[in-house]
């Protein structure tokens, strides 16, 4: 064991020193955050507004916005902020705060694609009881759950962190890392570590694993049905399953870098792998389910159209 301090600050050091090429990287970032919240927004606004988008595809869709604003809010401020300070320090306050946040993001997430793969294995299985399982207030039950789940999941994490004493405040990333800064602590991280892995499980393990026996019955389902109802069957789920892949991914390679941190690899792939999870889904997700989904597509134009 170290000495403890009690720490005010954290030192953030993933920033790279790129000199001028700062300016261009803060103005990218800042645009990709505008876009985020304009597409997301735009959905919301429409699945809200739009009667004919008032079915529980649509809503679960419009709580994956909701979640995609919330952790790109714990993201975004953060980063642009710090891309243009030089000592990349933020409160420890602000620390656990951030990580409460992006880590209730990911789970949310994990959790809404399982609950979305549960309504297309509904409405695919089961047609004519699809309206009766899947009711209005069943559909606001589950989202309730997932961040209710969510949050209480990790407030556990962030008790556990506020009791740690830490014997360092140097992250070697450029946002607040649950794992980084357990690894800082002096204390028994042991109560830590067994917790972090259930709560791994549970947001990670157990929403795939409802998501792969949800597509497995969805794909016997397909391959009883001819070839013209399969793919007006997959039409609805392929969005779901490249957003499940991208996130997925993204988490992978989050995983992948802090876990890693020893082996070689270039700055900027570090920083970019790091970040993925929190900055392609919330901009790719409203995006692609504008193009995929027609009934989506219809309603946007609609609603921009009006506004000329």
């Amino acid at each position: 064991m170290g000495n403890s301090t009690q720490f005010t600050t954290i030192i953030l050091v993933g920033y790279i020193d790129v000199g001028c090429v700062t300016y261009l990287y803060f103005t990218i970032l800042l645009l990709i955050y505008i876009a985020i919240i304009l597409a997301n927004s735009l959905l919301i606004g429409v699945i809200c507004v739009e009667r004919s988008l008032q079915e529980p595809m649509y809503i679960f869709l419009c709580n994956m916005s909701v979640n995609e604003l919330y952790g790109s809010a714990a993201f975004f401020p953060s980063i642009l902020t710090n891309m243009l300070s030089k000592s990349h320090q933020v409160t420890i306050i602000h620390c656990y705060v951030q990580i409460f946040s992006l880590y209730t993001y990911a789970s949310v997430e994990f959790g809404n694609l399982a609950i979305m793969s549960y309504d297309r294995y509904t409405a695919i299985c089961y047609p004519l009881l699809y309206s009766s399982i899947m009711t209005r207030n069943r559909v606001f039950i589950l989202i309730a759950l997932v961040w209710l789940i969510s949050f209480v999941k990790f407030s556990g994490n962030l008790i556990l962190n506020l009791r740690s004493e830490l014997c360092g405040n140097v992250i070697e990333k450029v946002w607040c890392d649950n794992y980084m800064l357990v690894k800082l602590a002096c204390s028994d991280t042991t109560v830590n570590n067994i917790y972090g892995i259930t709560g791994s499980v549970l947001t990670i393990v157990l929403p795939l694993m409802l998501i792969g026996y949800s597509y497995l019955k969805i794909l016997r389902a397909c391959l009883k049905c001819p070839a013209s109802d399969t793919q007006k069957m997959m039409a609805t789920c392929i969005p779901h399953l490249v957003s499940l892949l991208n996130f997925s991914l993204g988490c992978s390679f989050e995983i992948f870098s802090s876990r890693f941190e020893k082996l070689y690899m270039p700055s900027v792939l570090r920083v970019i792998i790091s970040v993925y999870f929190v900055i392609c889904p919330p901009l790719l997700n409203p995006i692609m389910y504008g193009i995929r989904l027609s009934k989506i597509k219809v309603a946007c134009k609609k609603k921009i159209f009006s506004l000329k």
